[in-house]
């Protein structure tokens, strides 16, 4: 066989032809398919939770994925921690920071949230992301995807019946934190952006 690859030119160029679509099937398939990922800023504002997923058990919801179909796979009973229901029940701002231990941007930001200790009306919790599971009431209608992540939830007088929150991904300053807590209880008019 190797005396045929070395003297045969049509069988040296069809096994580069394999070669090649091998490798742009790996390509493909270890890159994801060419979908893209924002590295960084604010995934946007979302509401599909609402103020009984904070106090009670999430039961029949389901999400779809960027136009794939929606599975009606039950979802596990979960209520977020006590505390956190308790600090957006009384009207706090509540910020939750999901962290990897260890990770030099999540340190950093873990540094940054510390300025929310000083803001009043703000509930922050640092939480790792080895315990996002009992988050998944909030995590889940927010969209969280990676950490670390930064969800600001918008304080129950504000929020009109519904829980809405806001997700930052990867490293912010303080200001950016603090103007995130802000942001999120911010009561005036808004105006619709037209490019």
């Amino acid at each position: 066989m190797r005396e045929q690859l070395n003297n045969n030119p049509m069988a040296q160029l069809g096994l580069v032809a394999v070669l090649l679509v091998v490798g742009a099937f790996l390509f493909i398939s270890m890159s994801g398919g060419g979908e893209s990922e924002s590295s960084k800023g604010e995934a946007g504002v979302s509401s599909p939770a609402t103020e009984a997923s904070l106090g009670t058990a999430v039961e029949g919801e389901t999400a779809a994925v960027a136009g794939s179909p929606v599975e009606a796979i039950p979802p596990p009973t979960v209520q977020p921690p006590a505390e956190v229901t308790e600090a957006w029940k009384s009207g706090a701002t509540v910020a939750l920071l999901f962290v990897r231990e260890g990770g030099i941007d999540d340190h950093l930001v873990r540094q940054a949230t510390d300025t929310l200790s000083g803001m009043p009306e703000v509930a922050s919790f640092v939480v790792p992301a080895t315990e996002i599971a009992r988050y998944s009431a909030i995590t889940g209608g927010a969209g969280v995807e990676r950490v670390p992540a930064l969800v600001v939830l918008t304080p129950k007088d504000v929020a009109d019946g519904g829980v809405t929150a806001s997700v930052r991904y990867g490293f912010q300053a303080p200001q950016a934190v603090a103007q995130a807590v802000i942001d999120a209880g911010y009561e005036g008019p808004t105006l619709a952006y037209h490019p």
